[in-house]
């Protein structure tokens, strides 16, 4: 394809939102309509707040973030971002009538030069064989994911005790967890993380921990020093649910089933969905990634 590899430009950040609505659903519709809920379209609400993740990652890493342009239509994009010594990268799209011609690794190389000198690399990865074929083949581990999703069962909820709402203030807390689970501190995305969500946090000598809870009572991003401080976290998370809303339960790898047994205990459904794919890194725990910020 005749296509030109662009750095991204704030103006771009609307048409790339709308290209990866638009290409993840079609590819959710394909991979998942025997599977776990319909694939639903993108909400204006996550909407908005794609479009102002990707503005913040934009805003700190420009160097990581590329479009693919033809004719002034933005056909791809990748954003990538680096937190300390690990690149994330946290959205990758190529429209569909143009994939396997060369745009999506154009794209890919010039986000992953933006890694060079990171000791670990992070993404989320679909089950599509294109995507999985293009990772294993940049050198990444891809560890199998669950997807739970339901309304809680209000009967299932435990007693959770020493919880308390967090704040700003605790960052330094919450970088220090990033670090021992995930091998990096989220940094100025916790500025992101706190204006989308409710963050609980526990910091105790048993165990500390925090968990950013999205307003339907899922859980964001989960970090803790042990699984019982992790189940205790993730309890309150769905706990915050109303019995009417169905909650996602995403990005669980094996060792992370804690998180599994907590979404079976809650009576929510268990489907397989994706990779999280990882270079030079073990599987974070207690830890569940954020889609985007990882």
């Amino acid at each position: 394809m005749d296509a030109r590899i662009r750095p991204m430009r704030p103006d771009d950040v609307a048409a790339c939102e709308r290209l990866t609505a638009r290409t993840y659903y079609e590819a959710d519709t394909r991979l998942y309509q025997r599977a776990w809920p319909d694939p639903v379209e993108r909400s204006p609400e996550r909407g908005t707040r794609w479009r102002a993740r990707t503005a913040h990652v934009l805003a700190t890493d420009p160097g990581g973030c590329w479009v693919a342009e033809q004719d002034g239509e933005i056909l791809g994009c990748a954003i990538s971002f680096r937190r300390e010594l690990m690149w994330i990268l946290a959205s990758f799209v190529v429209e569909r009538r143009l994939q396997g011609h060369g745009v999506g690794t154009a794209l890919l190389s010039v986000a992953q030069e933006y890694g060079r000198g990171c000791l670990r690399s992070m993404l989320a990865s679909s089950g599509d064989p294109a995507a999985v074929r293009r990772y294993r083949l940049a050198g990444f581990t891809l560890h199998p994911q669950y997807l739970l999703w339901g309304t809680v069962d209000r009967a299932s909820l435990p007693v959770v005790e020493h919880v308390r709402e967090g704040s700003a203030g605790d960052v330094d807390l919450l970088d220090s967890l990033d670090r021992r689970t995930r091998g990096a501190a989220h940094g100025p995305d916790h500025a992101v993380l706190l204006a989308e969500n409710r963050l609980v946090v526990t910091d105790r000598p048993a165990g500390s921990g925090y968990c950013y809870v999205g307003a339907d009572g899922s859980p964001a991003v989960l970090a803790a020093t042990n699984r019982r401080t992790a189940t205790a976290l993730l309890w309150e998370a769905l706990a915050s649910s109303s019995p009417r809303t169905r909650v996602v339960l995403a990005h669980v790898t094996q060792p992370n089933d804690w998180a599994l047994d907590v979404g079976l205990a809650a009576r929510l459904s268990a489907y397989s969905q994706g990779y999280l794919a990882l270079r030079h890194l073990k599987p974070p725990a207690p830890y569940l990634p954020h889609g985007a910020l990882l």
